[in-house]
């Protein structure tokens, strides 16, 4: 067994080494293959406290547990500033509510818009349509009418006046016959004498009229109605190039201010999810460690050196670590390719803690990597069967030495002594009249220092080493 095993290793290779440049009589003796390496004492549980926040990007401690402080069931492991956050957490809320109305009034304005487009586009066709029509009427029939009407109105009143006149005249010639005119033949004359007055400014307002109907206003209205037209036409292609791009351009802005909603809803969805970080409470009894206790191995380096009240804790990867007081403690190592490859699950050696060397700790192999970490290296978690009464803490250190083969009864030479070639693995045999022979050999398992031969000598027989 393991221990059996342990003890005559050492004056075997004691023996060895002593005639390892000469010769060596080979005998069947205990042969072992021990790895010694040195491990760190980790918890087998263990909660890493990280922040991983969704959108909060500062977090500045204002309270930290002691480092290697055992603190009680939810005992205060770290807190943050939260103040800007809450602040930032309500800006963001009153943003989405606000952001929310103005997407929803956009989305009805532009339902309006859309459905209402076809009716706005046939009003300002129609508008078009109906100036150019009173142009057009304008130009071809209406101000024909109306010249001739002013001038028919010109002359009507000319008529108007002479007919006054030719009846005030022929009321005077038929009274003058009279000798005496009577009083009532008076207020006829006077009477006709001033229609013909009110003829001769009818005449003359007439003329007025006449005048300015041709030089102002019909010249005017035809200006306005021409205006009216190109104005009408030139709003009606606007409209028409405006409309699909309008219904365009606010779609586009709809779907910005939707885009922009949607980020808005994330960020407060994010900030929301972060809520919880600010404050890390213990959820057992246990000890509190600055820095990381993670795949084998306990990490301090740069990522402590912010750990202090007000200081800026990193992000996106771990600080510190809470260890639950029930957590067993277990033995992590990191071995090279040689010593994983001879090392299998199960096997059983002992530790020793730094300054407690009298106290030799049973360990066994409980889990070995079957794929090197980029440092080429293999992760091995020992169990431990800890004395009673020893204070392990997790971080310490020790050393370990496991058993990787054992044999009751083996042959082995010196690692020196063994030769490759063609033929194999040979070593040089000492021949009963003094001169050697190299012998094909077989090797088993080898150690630092003497390799097992399977076959090819026999006890008794003498190995040359050079």
């Amino acid at each position: 067994m393991f221990r059996s095993a342990l003890i005559p290793l050492l004056p075997v290779c004691l023996s060895l080494s002593s005639v390892f440049a000469g010769e060596v009589t080979i005998e069947a003796k205990p042969f072992v293959v021990e790895h010694s390496f040195p491990a760190a004492v980790l918890p087998e549980a263990a909660v890493l406290l990280r922040l991983d926040p969704e959108g909060w990007p500062a977090f500045k401690f204002t309270a930290l547990a002691g480092h290697g402080e055992m603190v009680e069931k939810g005992a205060v492991l770290v807190a943050f500033d939260a103040e800007d956050f809450t602040n930032k957490l309500a800006d963001t809320r009153h943003a989405v509510e606000s952001g929310a109305l103005a997407l929803a009034q956009a989305e009805l304005e532009h339902k309006s818009l859309v459905e209402t487009a076809d009716h706005q586009l046939e009003a300002v066709r129609t508008a078009a349509r109906i100036a150019r029509e009173e142009n057009e009427y304008f130009i071809k029939t209406r101000r024909k009418v109306t010249e001739e009407r002013v001038a028919q109105s010109l002359e009507n009143a000319r008529q108007g006046l002479e007919n006054q006149r030719e009846e005030l005249r022929q009321l005077e010639k038929m009274y003058a016959e009279d000798d005496l005119t009577e009083e009532t033949e008076e207020i006829i004359l006077v009477r006709q004498r001033n229609a013909v007055q009110r003829a001769e400014f009818g005449l003359l307002v007439e003329e007025l009229d006449h005048a300015r109907a041709l030089k102002v206003l019909i010249p005017r209205e035809a200006v306005e109605l021409a205006n009216n037209d190109r104005d009408a036409a030139l709003a009606l292609a606007k409209f028409e190039a405006e409309q699909a791009r309008k219904i365009k351009l606010e779609e586009a802005e709809l779907v910005a201010a939707r885009v922009a909603q949607e980020r808005a809803v994330k960020a407060l969805a994010e900030l929301e999810a972060d809520q919880g970080l600010f404050e890390v409470k213990a959820p057992a009894a246990g000890w509190f460690y600055y820095g990381a206790i993670e795949d084998g191995r306990w990490t301090t380096g740069e990522a402590i050196k912010g750990l202090v009240v007000h200081g800026a804790a990193p992000l996106n990867k771990a600080y510190a670590t809470f260890i639950p007081a029930d957590s067993a403690l277990a033995l992590a190592v990191f071995v090279d390719e040689a010593a994983a490859r001879s090392l299998a699950v199960g096997a059983v050696g002992r530790a020793a803690l730094s300054g407690r060397e009298d106290l030799e700790i049973p360990v066994k192999l409980a889990a070995l990597a079957t794929t090197p970490g980029p440092d080429g290296r293999y992760r091995a978690t020992l169990s431990a069967d800890w004395p009673e009464g020893l204070a392990a803490v997790p971080g310490s250190g020790c050393d370990v030495h496991l058993l990787a083969y054992e044999k009751e009864a083996a042959i082995v030479v010196p690692n020196n002594a063994l030769e490759g070639g063609a033929k194999g693995w040979t070593v040089a045999v000492k021949l009963a009249d003094g001169k050697t022979e190299r012998r094909v050999v077989k090797r088993g398992r080898a150690g630092k220092e003497v390799t097992e031969i399977v076959s090819g000598i026999e006890p008794g027989q003498v190995v040359v080493v050079p």
